[in-house]
């Protein structure tokens, strides 16, 4: 559909274990419907992981092993839960937005895997339209500095109450989204079939644009080599860490 942005959004963000999305693991997460002058539902999730969560992840999103434990649903319910909410809105042809989609989606596959359940891109198959606010941010502004969905909601002047926590960074991602979308015609009026198809192009060009940047950097070089640059989400291959 043409004005992508000004109908229905579904806003989608995890709080992990980590950011290794091979090893990690979900703790919160949360699935928003908003926009089309419709009501915004929220479903929010907290998982028990199965593991520690270490200090550094707890003090970003306030989730300490403790409580996860305490408070939390298994993990394979709450991935299967999660997956069926996504595949949910996909394919009633709802795009997903999802700021740095790469992270978020890499990181539900992999756990579906590893708990026996269907993946979410698997089940959405040729209908996955997925937004992801970073991508598009990088390629319709030069400016230098950070990108984080801080930065984003800063910029584009989007209100962000409790960053870090799954619910409010999935809302202010749809936002970030929907401004970007009002600014920016090549953005805003596409279709939202050729806009997935393009974010494809501009990650991988980004992604390589800032492998280019370690290699040249002193010190750098070596951080070119972990540059991913498929999106929205990197392939699972076979025989990798599925523990």
């Amino acid at each position: 559909m043409s004005n992508w942005h000004l109908g229905r959004l579904a806003g989608f963000d995890l709080e992990t274990t980590g950011v290794d999305v091979e090893t990690d693991r979900i703790v919160t997460a949360c699935v928003v419907q908003c926009g089309a002058d419709q009501p915004t539902v929220s479903a929010t999730w907290l998982a028990d992981p199965g593991i520690d969560i270490p200090d550094d992840a707890a003090k970003v999103h306030g989730i300490t092993t403790e409580q996860a434990r305490a408070e939390g649903r298994p993990a394979p319910e709450v991935v299967e839960q999660i997956t069926a909410a996504l595949a949910e809105v996909m394919l009633a042809g709802t795009p997903v937005v999802v700021m740095n989609a790469a992270f978020d989606l890499t990181m539900l596959d992999r756990e579906a895997r590893r708990h026996g359940v269907q993946p979410f891109a698997d089940i959405a198959g040729a209908d996955l339209r997925v937004i992801d606010p970073r991508v598009l941010d990088k390629r319709v502004s030069r400016r230098r500095g950070p990108r984080t969905l801080t930065d984003l909601c800063k910029h584009y002047g989007v209100k962000l109450d409790g960053a870090h926590s799954a619910d409010a960074d999935a809302l202010a991602a749809c936002r970030v989204a929907w401004r970007i979308a009002q600014q920016y015609a090549e953005v805003g009026n596409g279709l939202l079939d050729e806009l997935h198809d393009q974010q494809i192009d501009w990650a991988r060009e980004q992604g390589e644009s800032l492998a280019a940047h370690f290699r040249r950097t002193p010190g750098k070089e070596s951080w070119a080599d972990g540059v991913r640059t498929e999106w929205p989400l990197i392939p699972h291959q076979a025989g990798g860490d599925d523990q």
